[in-house]
């Protein structure tokens, strides 16, 4: 099982960034696959997810800006991002629990204000 993301980078505030998460060794509509993210001293923080039936969840903190979507045909799970705010800075991960925990090896987020 490996995850790999891309798709990161440097934003000014109100920008939009889309990460990608292409995942090999298991299909994404077999197991859910989370997007986290975790700040400069902070803990790592759920982001969405995608659950294998489809259905989507999101933090609190993200809802109405940020949209999980996947092509299964290419395996890839997407997170599109939009009006990015300085606090959405950090370092995103892919996470599934396949049999045990697999992370990727994340992609930087930095939003400037």
């Amino acid at each position: 099982v490996q995850l790999v993301e891309s798709g990161g980078g440097l934003v000014q505030a109100g920008g939009s960034l889309r990460l990608s998460c292409a995942a090999s060794g298991f299909s994404l509509d077999a197991y859910c696959v989370a997007w986290f993210r975790q700040a400069p001293g902070k803990e790592r923080e759920g982001v969405s997810c995608i659950t294998p039936g489809g259905t989507t969840h999101y933090a609190d903190s993200v809802k109405g800006r940020f949209t999980v979507s996947r092509d299964i045909g290419k395996n890839t799970q997407y997170l599109q991002m939009n009006s990015l705010k300085p606090e959405d800075t950090g370092k995103y991960f892919c996470y599934t629990a396949y049999g045990r925990d697999y992370w990727g090896q994340g992609t930087q987020v930095t939003v400037s204000s």
